[in-house]
């Protein structure tokens, strides 16, 4: 299963520190270790739940600079600019993706795979509980980021992830209903295309 998905930046933005990433969207499926404790607040929960997603959009930011350093892509300061000259189809062909293991208590209680997707200025990553089919949430990562890019244009300049959250909430109960990675058959693929086309198209 999936335990949460995640939209966040991997390039500076200000009135950020150097490193640090901005979350632009989540979403957790189920419940959270700190929702069951009943002597932290509604707000405390919140705050935890929070701190605990800025913690693996850090972790992953760390892993998309040393992939991208390795390859050459040059300085932080350009991703950002790349996504003004390329279009969604090309990004997406383009992007860095990869995986990285959370040790138990780094963030969550227990371990935790996270696979990441890197889309000029932007990451899309899942972080999946540790028995999960890494290849499946692949497929299931890649798809959601093709979907995101192509219908909602979130590389534009002066994009708002904010106004979009209900088609992001809508490609995630097509593609990840309640967290569940699906395997998916040609037909059922051509069936949630045309779904997800005739919604976007609204």
């Amino acid at each position: 299963m999936v335990h949460c998905f995640l939209i966040h930046t991997v390039c500076p933005v200000s009135a950020l520190e150097a490193g640090d990433s901005r979350v632009l969207f989540s979403r957790v499926f189920g419940p959270d270790e700190a929702s069951l404790d009943d002597r932290l607040s509604a707000e405390e929960r919140r705050v935890l739940q929070k701190d605990k997603l800025l913690v693996v959009a850090r972790q992953v930011l760390s892993s998309v600079s040393l992939s991208r350093a390795a390859a050459g892509s040059g300085p932080p300061e350009g991703w950002a600019a790349a996504a003004m000259t390329t279009d969604e189809a090309t990004a997406i062909q383009e992007a860095d993706g990869g995986v990285l293991r959370l040790r138990a208590g780094d963030p969550f209680p227990g371990e935790r795979s996270v696979l990441w997707l890197a889309v000029q200025s932007l990451a899309f990553s899942l972080v999946c509980l540790p028995h999960e089919n890494l290849l499946l949430a692949e497929g299931a990562l890649r798809g959601l980021a093709r979907h995101c890019l192509e219908h909602l244009h979130l590389l534009a300049h002066g994009s708002e992830v904010l106004l979009k959250v209900d088609r992001i909430d809508f490609l995630l109960a097509k593609l990840l209903p309640h967290g569940q990675l699906l395997f998916l058959n040609h037909r059922f693929t051509q069936s949630l295309e045309k779904d997800i086309a005739a919604y976007m198209a609204k």
